[in-house]
């Protein structure tokens, strides 16, 4: 700040301004009027006003250095605001781009663009895709329109956005190496167990064309669709992912993807663990070879009959680290069941050579898991029930969760008459044969380790559903509007590259908020903007906001930050200096 001073035909003002530079032009802003110089001559009892106003100003300045000028702005009523002048900003994107640079992935792009010579900014685009992609998700056009809401503008146009949609596409598989390499760097990386698991993603269109095949939804929607095969490491963090057309059979996708980490990641050593979905003996046999292994789910009833049999007798049962063997029938009156065993896991096993694998299976049982499968099963009971006494015209076909699958259809009488209505009643049938495996669940595996290892490792698979559950709900991947292939693939690429910040930003607030509590905090760290001056938070301050600047080593929940300052703090976001966490 400096000294101004101007002169009239009457009196000579003086006044405090500041050097402005916003959107590359160097301006001056007033920031104090100190008055005239008759009047400051007056008022400080003859003192020179100007020797007097030098002294003030530097006094300024020195607070200004120590943070602790106060911001004086002034606001008047019947002046309006000026056209097409921004105010509002958002500034929440700024602890994703600390995770962006610390990954390495301004050096990703700039190794792409060099390959490719193209002039378009590579790593604005793919950050703004990234940030946007967690915080507001939108189509391609809109994701233009707010990244102009962030306090840092793009660098780019909407037709730049398409064609870099087509690199992003071509170089998928090196940036998802890559960006595992560079990870390694922040975060510890798990790679003793991966998970994987299979989804789709659907279509608003009604015909068929490219990797948009019609195929059966997880959704159950009549659409074509294209699949998502996701390999997660132990600790919940993406690894890698593939896409495939929607009519693929899913059970064919886990080899080729598992083969690419091989040769790409540096990763050879790992159990692999999946559904029952995904565990045909193809998968199984893959990954019993060399360092690898498999655990995998296994479907009681698909089991052959024998097997059957001894998975659901009631003998042979054990605990964890005792040797004694257990009878289930001696607690069918669950009054006598002791409470320590409420929560108790029995297990049985078995090793079993067929088709020239040799597996272990493992089947355990919970009379907790079983009281709360009774439970969900009664609800749908007493729906069906309700059901058949509003004596529908026609049931559509049930869905293998549905309560329909216990209504049973009569079209015929009791005299083998044709009927001139369908009579509906319960298939108490059906109940019977659902509820001799409540509280049974079933595992292989091709490792000899002890059993609680293997059902705790094959427990943490609701970690890669959930991140399904994230991409589609939390972050709108699906329905998804783009037609050509390649940018079908570059935009599941930001999806999963948005998956691996928020995992990460999970992880670095240590598990302590929802996956709604983080995206809502992010998503009201907002500005606003006094020109010439700095940013006030409009945001609350809260427990989320603490914990994320004390996980970042930052602070933005000052009353006041000045323009110099918030250019330090987005530099604090852009080093590329990784932290171990």
């Amino acid at each position: 700040m400096r000294l101004k001073i101007t002169e009239s035909k009457n009196a000579k003002s003086l006044y405090v301004i500041r050097s402005t530079y916003e959107n590359g032009k160097h301006s001056s802003k007033i920031v104090e009027k100190l008055g005239t110089y008759a009047a400051l001559s007056e008022k400080l009892n003859g003192e020179d006003p100007i020797l007097w106003a030098k002294r003030y100003i530097d006094e300024l300045n020195r607070k200004e250095k120590q943070a602790h000028q106060e911001i004086l702005v002034k606001y008047a009523p019947a002046k309006r605001l000026k056209k097409d002048e921004q105010h509002a900003f958002h500034g929440g994107y700024l602890f994703l781009q600390k995770l962006f640079f610390e990954l390495g992935l301004p050096a990703i792009c700039h190794n792409i663009t060099k390959k490719h010579s193209f002039s378009y900014d590579l790593e604005s685009i793919l950050s703004r895709l990234i940030y946007a992609r967690i915080l507001f998700p939108a189509s391609k056009k809109a994701t233009l329109c707010l990244a102009n809401s962030f306090i840092e503008p793009p660098t780019f146009e909407l037709h730049q956005i398409y064609r870099a949609l087509e690199i992003i596409a071509a170089e998928s598989d090196a940036i998802q190496a890559a960006l595992y390499k560079n990870s390694r760097q922040v975060t510890e990386r798990n790679t003793d167990v991966l998970y994987y698991d299979c989804t789709n993603f659907f279509f608003e269109i009604e015909q068929e064309s490219g990797m948009r095949k019609y195929g059966p939804s997880k959704e159950h929607r009549p659409n074509p669709i294209v699949q998502m095969g996701l390999f997660m490491d132990g600790n919940g963090i993406p690894l890698a992912f593939s896409l495939s057309e929607g009519n693929t059979n899913e059970q064919t996708t886990l080899t080729p993807l598992e083969q690419k980490i091989l040769s790409d990641f540096d990763v050879s050593r790992f159990i692999v663990c999946t559904d029952a979905g995904l565990a045909s003996t193809a998968n199984r046999k893959f990954n019993d070879k060399k360092d690898r292994a498999f655990i995998t789910t296994q479907s009681l009833k698909q089991l052959k009959t024998h097997l059957r049999e001894w998975a659901l007798s009631p003998e042979g049962w054990h605990l964890p680290n005792d040797r004694h063997s257990y009878n289930l029938t001696q607690w069918d009156d669950l009054d006598t069941l002791p409470q320590s065993l409420l929560n108790a896991t029995f297990y049985k096993e078995r090793w079993i050579h067929e088709n020239g694998l040799e597996q272990r299976l493992i089947v355990t049982f919970s009379f907790k898991y079983r009281s709360y499968q009774r439970t969900l099963r009664n609800r749908q009971i007493h729906r069906a029930v309700s059901l058949i006494a509003r004596q529908p015209q026609q049931l559509t076909k049930p869905r293998p969760t549905d309560c329909k699958r216990f209504i049973t259809q009569t079209a015929v009488t009791a005299e083998g008459e044709v009927a001139q209505k369908n009579t509906y009643e319960l298939d108490t049938g059906r109940i019977s044969h659902e509820e001799q495996y409540d509280g049974f669940y079933g595992v292989c595996t091709n490792l000899s380790s002890p059993v609680g290892r293997i059902i705790q490792v094959n427990h943490q698979r609701w970690q890669i559903e959930e991140s399904f559950r994230i991409m589609k709900t939390e972050f709108k991947a699906r329905p998804v509007f783009l037609s050509r292939d390649d940018r079908i693939a570059a935009h599941f690429t930001t999806c999963f590259l948005a998956l691996t910040l928020y995992r990460l930003l999970e992880k670095r607030l240590k598990g302590a908020f929802t996956c709604h509590e983080i995206l809502q905090g992010l998503q009201q760290l907002n500005f606003y903007k006094i020109p010439g001056e700095g940013y006030v938070p409009t945001y609350t301050r809260n427990d989320f906001t603490d914990a994320l600047h004390k996980a970042f080593g930052f602070n933005t929940d000052f009353q006041f930050i000045s323009t110099q300052e918030m250019r330090t703090l987005i530099k604090k976001t852009k080093d590329q200096k990784t932290l171990l966490t």
